[in-house]
């Protein structure tokens, strides 16, 4: 894995969530984690997609919060 994907990855964790939270964000993780292993994706655009995934779970998180 490229370091810059390993390095996106970290922020996918959700076990530290309390449970309803870990409820939004499980599937996202499991989502990004599927992406950053195709073998059939990989570049800067695979990195940028990511980090969009990234900033719609923090906002679904959020969102749950509230």
């Amino acid at each position: 894995m490229h370091p810059s994907i390993a390095a996106i990855m970290t922020h996918f964790t959700y076990e530290h969530l309390p449970e309803h939270l870990q409820d939004v964000s499980k599937p996202i993780a499991e989502l990004a984690h599927s992406m950053a292993t195709s073998p059939n994706l990989s570049g800067p655009e695979l990195t940028a997609g990511l980090r969009k995934l990234l900033e719609a779970k923090d906002c679904l998180v959020r969102a749950a919060i509230t």
